[in-house]
């Protein structure tokens, strides 16, 4: 039997330990694998994805913020928690309180975290233009060397391309990367967790990138992006993990000429059926796939018709009569031979699957599997 709600995920725990021991395999055995469970584990679920992978064997995890690394101790994680997305003032007292591996974005962070006497990692800004330090390898030296209490446990960076083989600057992060970890070498810092690499570069198998450690995150839940330009082949054997259904709330026939939805932007163009789904915008479903996305109905991809609004779809059902008021249709996911996974999404979207995956709101009930 189908769950009961209006809208829904099926999470696959299992296809997620599959990816974790396919990401493992491909890196081998030299190489730690951080699992990064950030964004609620990327719309799937950040409490039972982390205890799934811990019992896979992952020794780290990676959240964005202090706060989702408070809810996993809270809720008994007992695994490594990095928090990548650095921290504010007020929340070095919960840091230590909940035992989580801060991340230093720039040569104050260090000097802060000294004061707390915490074991920390340091990201270096080597050419993405976000968070991470810009300052040279001397001074970053200069103030490790200070350091009384607290120490760096890991360097990392972050790639802006790493998919992108029409573009140098993968090569180029890199180069500046391996600079800093060499100065530092030279200074007789030592440094136990060296990682730049995220799913992309673990994907097309940028292997002078993975060092001792990768962040595997999209790769977890089922996703690599597709390359730009040729390079490299991709190695990773993933399978997305999460299914989208949704209720339908109401069906009926419409005569030519109907408007649909809110601005009367779908016209009929012939009689049709209709089906109003228990799913809009505020669970997930991108307004920018109004008359332009799909769904799939009785195993068969249908058009999106109208303006999709907050909390309702419409779909056209006209070729399925057997459908009726509280059947399941699905958003993303696949039904026999039709499949609608979060790239193809996000493709007509306009946006990137990440986004996609992690719109699903909390208002759609997950179920694990």
């Amino acid at each position: 039997m189908p769950p009961p709600y209006r809208s829904y995920v099926l999470v696959s725990l299992d296809q997620i330990a599959r990816n974790y021991r396919n990401v493992r395999a491909a890196v081998g055995s030299g190489v730690e694998v951080m699992a990064v469970v950030k964004a609620d584990a990327y719309g799937h679920g950040a409490l039972a994805v982390s205890r799934t992978l811990i019992r896979e064997g992952a020794k780290w995890l990676a959240v964005s913020s202090v706060d989702e690394g408070v809810a996993l101790r809270l809720a008994g994680i007992p695994a490594r928690i990095l928090v990548m997305a650095g921290f504010l003032p007020q929340e070095q007292e919960a840091i230590v309180e909940y035992d989580l591996t801060p991340t230093a974005h720039s040569l104050q962070d260090i000097a802060e975290l000294d004061r707390i006497s915490v074991a920390f990692h340091l990201k270096i800004d080597s050419g993405m233009g976000r968070l991470g330090t810009r300052a040279e390898p001397a001074e970053i030296v200069a103030a490790l060397g200070g350091l009384r209490h607290a120490r760096m446990e890991g360097l990392m960076t972050h790639f802006a391309s790493a998919a992108d083989f029409t573009s140098p600057q993968t090569e180029q992060q890199l180069a500046r990367f391996h600079a800093c970890l060499e100065a530092l070498r030279q200074a007789g810092i030592g440094v136990d967790c060296v990682h730049t690499s995220s799913t992309n570069a673990i994907g097309y198998a940028r292997k002078d990138a993975w060092h001792n450690m990768v962040r595997a995150g999209h790769a977890l839940y089922g996703y690599v992006s597709p390359p730009r330009g040729a390079g490299l082949e991709q190695i990773l054997d993933v399978q997305p993990a999460l299914t989208w259904r949704a209720k339908i709330l109401a069906i009926k026939d419409i005569p030519e000429g109907t408007l649909v939805g809110y601005g009367g932007t779908f016209r009929a163009p012939s009689a049709m059926r209709i089906a109003i789904l228990g799913a809009g915008y505020a669970d997930g479903v991108f307004h920018r796939l109004s008359n332009r996305g799909k769904a799939i109905a009785a195993g068969q991809i249908v058009p999106i018709i109208g303006t999709i609004s907050m909390d309702l779809t419409t779909i056209d059902v006209s070729h399925a009569p057997e459908l009726k008021r509280g059947d399941d249709v699905t958003l993303l996911g696949s039904e026999g031979d039709a499949r609608l996974d979060a790239q193809q999404i996000a493709k007509v979207a306009g946006t990137i699957s990440y986004n996609i995956l992690s719109s699903i709101s909390a208002r759609v009930r997950r179920v694990y599997v």
